[in-house]
C-alpha cells in the first residue's frame, strides 16, 4: 500500500505556520536510503527506491494528501531572545501513520526558502545532512529518543558557504516538530486560544493518558519535564554534547532534535565544548541539565495562562513542577552510571563513587566510550584491568553486590557501546562524500548501527583519534 499523507498540524490556528512550496532541485540522486527504518515505519521499500520517492523527497513533486508548511516558532539562542524564527530551510511536507500506529512528521531540510528564511538561501550542504543522518542513527541505535533520518538526496547543485559545496535535502522523521520555541512564539503574542489549541494537539498526539479538566496542563508540563530529565541523562551517559540547546531546538515530546554542532566526546572533560560559536561554554557536557531546566522554565512561563486563571497561582504551580527536574535528572543519570559501572544494587555512597570515577577519568585523560567498554571487558574476565587506586575501589564496590557476575556483565554490555559516531570518522566520511566517494559514509553507518556488537573487522572504529585526527570544533554547516 502506498504512503497516505495528511497534515493535522495545518488544522491548527494559522499563526503557527505558513503554506510554502519546496523549491525544485536540478538533478536529484539518492545518496542514503534508510531501508531498515522505512520497514519499521511500514513503508514499502519499492516505494523508497522509486522515481516517485526521489522526486517527492527532494521537493520536486507533491504527493496526494501533502500540504507543505513552514512552522513558526521563536526562541532563546544562546540566551538571547529572538521573537520570530521558524523553519528557514525546512518544510513539513506531511504526516504519515507508521506500522506501529504512531503518527510521524516528514520534514525536508534544505528544501528551499520559506517566509522564515530571513537572509538565508533555504538550502543545506551534503556534509551537514550526512552528519545528521549518521549521528541521529547512532543515537537511535543507542536507544536514545531521537528524530530519525529516512533519506539524503543530493541536489546536483552547489551551495555557497565558506566555499562551494554539494547541496542536499534530508528527510527527517519525528513524532513532532513542536518545540519550546513554538509555545514561546504564541506567548509573546498573547495568543492564549492558539496556545490552548497547540497544547491540546500535542497532548492528543504524543502524551497519552492525559487527564481532562482541571490539572490537564499541569500534567502536560510535568510529563515534558520528566521526559527531558531522562533524555539529558541518556545523552550524558554516552558522552554526547548537543552543542546548541536553544529553546527552538528543544522538542517537547522528548526526542533529540537538530543535530548541528553536536559531538560525542573522545577524551573526557566535563566542561568540553565542540560548537565553534559556543565561546563561553554555555552548552558544555556538564551544563546540559542546567540549560534544560532553563529552557523548561521558559516553557513554563509560556504555559502560565493555561495553568491557572490566577497568575500568582500559575507561577506557584510552575515552580513546584520545575523543582522536580533536577532530582529526576540526577536519579536517571546516576542509574545510568550504575549500569555502566556494573553496580547491581543501589547504595547511598554511589553518588560519591560516581564522582570519583569521573575525576579518575579526568586525571587519566580517559576516552569516555573506551573507558567503559574496556571496563566491561574486565568484568567479563577478558583482562585484569589497569592497576590503580580507582580500580581497587571499583572491585571493592562490585564485591558488595555479591555473586552477580552474569547480571553485571549483561547490564554493562547494554549500557556501554563499543562504537559511537566518533567525530574524526564523521569528518572523514563527509570529506570523502564531498569528493563523490560514499564508501566511508556507508561503512560508518553500518558500524554505528550495531554499537554494542563486537565487530573485529571494524576494530579501528572503536579507537580514539590520534592527536592529528582529533576534531576540536564542530560547525552547524547547514
Amino acid at each position: 500500500m502506498p504512503l497516505q499523507f495528511d497534515s493535522t498540524f495545518a488544522g491548527l490556528p494559522a499563526q503557527l505556520f505558513q503554506p510554502v512550496t519546496p523549491t525544485p532541485v536540478k538533478d536529484p540522486s539518492m545518496v542514503a536510503a534508510n531501508t531498515a527504518f522505512a520497514q519499521q515505519l511500514g513503508f514499502e521499500l519499492a516505494w523508497l527506491s522509486s522515481p516517485v520517492a526521489l522526486q517527492a523527497l527532494s521537493g520536486n513533486a507533491l504527493l496526494q494528501g501533502q500540504s507543505p508548511i513552514a512552522m513558526a516558532y521563536a526562541g532563546h539562542q544562546f540566551g538571547n531572545w529572538v521573537p520570530s524564527l521558524g523553519d528557514g530551510r525546512a518544510i513539513l511536507i506531511g504526516e504519515v501513520v507508521g506500522g506501529n500506529g504512531t503518527r510521524y512528521d516528514l520534514h525536508l531540510k534544505g528544501a528551499g526558502r520559506t517566509p522564515y528564511s530571513r537572509n538565508g538561501d533555504g538550502r543545506a550542504t551534503l556534509g551537514a545532512m550526512l552528519r545528521e543522518y549518521v549521528v541521529s542513527e547512532a543515537m537511535a541505535a543507542l536507544g536514545i529518543p531521537t528524530t530519525r533520518s529516512l533519506a539524503v538526496i543530493e541536489t546536483g547543485e552547489k551551495v555557497l558557504r565558506q566555499e562551494l559545496l554539494p547541496g542536499a535535502v534530508l528527510t527527517r522523521v519525528a513524532r513532532s516538530h513542536v518545540r519550546v520555541g513554538t509555545f514561546q512564539y504564541l506567548a509573546a503574542r498573547e495568543e492564549d486560544a492558539a496556545m490552548r489549541a497547540l497544547t491540546d494537539y500535542e497532548i492528543a498526539r504524543n502524551f497519552p493518558g492525559a487527564p481532562q479538566g482541571e490539572g490537564r496542563y499541569r500534567w502536560f508540563m510535568a510529563e515534558v519535564i520528566a521526559r527531558q530529565a531522562h533524555l539529558i541523562a541518556r545523552w550524558m551517559n554516552v558522552g554526547f554534547i548537543h552543542g546548541v540547546m536553544n529553546t527552538d531546538n528543544m522538542s517537547v515530546c522528548g526526542e533529540t532534535i537538530d543535530y548541528g554542532p553536536c559531538a560525542f566526546m573522545d577524551v573526557f572533560h566535563p566542561q568540553k565544548v565542540f560548537s565553534s560559536i559556543d565561546q563561553y561554554g554555555r552548552y558544555a557536557w556538564d551544563k546540559q541539565p542546567v540549560i534544560a531546566l532553563w529552557n523548561l522554565t521558559r516553557l513554563a512561563e509560556a504555559l502560565l495562562p493555561l495553568l491557572d486563571t490566577s497568575r500568582e497561582n500559575a507561577i506557584l504551580i510552575a515552580q513546584e513542577e520545575l523543582k522536580k527536574f533536577m532530582p529526576a535528572f540526577e536519579q536517571a543519570f546516576e542509574q545510568g552510571m550504575r549500569d555502566k559501572l556494573g553496580l547491581i544494587s543501589e547504595r547511598d555512597e554511589d553518588p560519591r563513587f560516581i564522582a570519583q570515577t569521573l575525576q579518575h577519568m579526568i586525571e587519566s585523560q580517559a576516552d569516555f566510550t573506551g573507558f567503559f567498554s574496556s571496563l566491561t571487558d574486565v568484568a567479563e574476565g577478558r583482562g585484569p584491568g589497569t592497576a590503580s587506586e580507582w580500580m581497587e575501589l571499583w572491585r571493592s564496590r562490585i564485591a558488595d553486590d555479591g555473586d552477580n557476575e552474569s547480571l553485571r556483565v549483561q547490564t554493562m554490555r547494554r549500557a556501554n557501546p563499543i562504537f559511537i559516531a566518533r567525530n574524526h570518522r564523521v569528518e572523514q566520511a563527509i570529506a570523502a562524500a564531498n569528493l563523490g566517494d560514499l564508501t566511508p559514509f556507508r561503512r560508518l553507518v553500518s558500524v554505528i548501527s550495531r554499537p554494542f556488537e563486537r565487530q573485529p573487522e571494524n576494530a579501528d572504529y572503536a579507537k580514539r583519534p590520534t592527536e592529528q585526527e582529533e576534531v576540536h570544533q564542530t560547525f552547524c554547516g547547514t
